[in-house]
């Protein structure tokens, strides 16, 4: 009973995303089944540091990655605040944990090309087309998280401001200019979206061809189709567009302010992972223009 009230602290108090509230939902639970297989101990309150620290080792020993544990003894630890905020417990056994050690994978950002081909390749002669395209355009020129675009609303869209409404993480609300092409294929698809013969969900923006909310794994199915045509790149994901994005718009001189503001970030030290990119490009020109690097 206390979770339930601990997800609802979560969805009503912090505003997390139901997604999330889920996930944090799941990773207790999956705590409290090892507790109870293990200790038979019921109670998830009552772990000390010995026995969390056992299961952090079983999940090390099933090959459970260390991005992932970290996130679920996260789970545990907010927990256990809650349970202290309500004075169920007097203290918390995870004070004094320290985080497995992640190795930081750089993420590739698609070529500026990549994405135009991309774009060129997508036929707009019929809905879904039109749909495709107006995704692959929305992700790279806004950098929206893929939750975001999925729950765009029709009344998100202000074509006479030529600014999008994005309801981000925690429910915060961000603006983001369109560019004019987006608005052209936005224009374009909502007369093929009026054509649909049954809309189940009037005020969402994109739509499967039967007339439902489009989904987060169709989304990610639609981008990893048309880039596997195009690209060699390992990693294809919505990720990789709005990591695109980002670096896309430092190489060309945009400031990391502004940068952190359209992507929605809360600190810079999250906008600054797509520095590295940007670097980079700037190491290969410093190379061509310095007049040292002829010696």
């Amino acid at each position: 009973m206390t979770v339930k009230k601990f997800i609802n602290f979560l969805l009503l108090e912090k505003k997390y995303s139901q997604h999330t509230a889920v996930a944090y939902e799941n990773d207790i639970e999956m705590f409290e089944l090892y507790l109870s297989r293990e200790f038979s101990e019921s109670k998830v309150s009552n772990a000390n540091y010995s026995q969390i620290r056992s299961w952090i080792v079983k999940l090390v020993s099933s090959n459970v990655t260390n991005r992932t544990i970290n996130r679920k003894v996260s789970s545990l630890n907010g927990y256990y605040k809650f349970l202290l905020k309500i004075q169920s417990i007097e203290f918390n056994p995870l004070t004094k944990h320290k985080a497995l050690k992640v190795s930081k994978k750089l993420q590739i950002p698609f070529s500026e090309t990549e994405i135009t081909s991309v774009l060129n390749l997508i036929e707009t002669d019929s809905f879904e087309g039109l749909r495709d395209k107006l995704i692959v355009e929305l992700f790279y020129s806004t950098g929206m998280r893929r939750t975001e675009l999925v729950n765009l609303q029709l009344s998100d869209v202000d074509i006479s401001q030529g600014q999008l409404k994005v309801l981000g993480k925690r429910n915060k609300e961000r603006f983001i200019p369109l560019l004019s092409t987006v608005i052209r294929t936005y224009q374009a698809y909502l007369i093929e979206r009026s054509n649909l013969k049954e809309v189940q969900d009037s005020k969402s923006l994109l739509l499967t061809r039967k007339g439902f909310k489009i989904y987060e794994k169709l989304v990610y199915r639609v981008i990893v189709n048309y880039f596997d045509t195009i690209s060699s790149k390992v990693k294809k994901s919505p990720h990789i567009l709005r990591h695109s994005f980002a670096t896309h718009l430092l190489n060309n001189g945009a400031d990391l302010n502004s940068v952190k503001e359209l992507l929605g970030h809360s600190s810079l030290a999250s906008t600054q992972v797509y520095t590295h990119s940007s670097v980079a490009e700037l190491k290969k020109v410093y190379e061509k223009a310095h007049p040292r690097t002829l010696f």
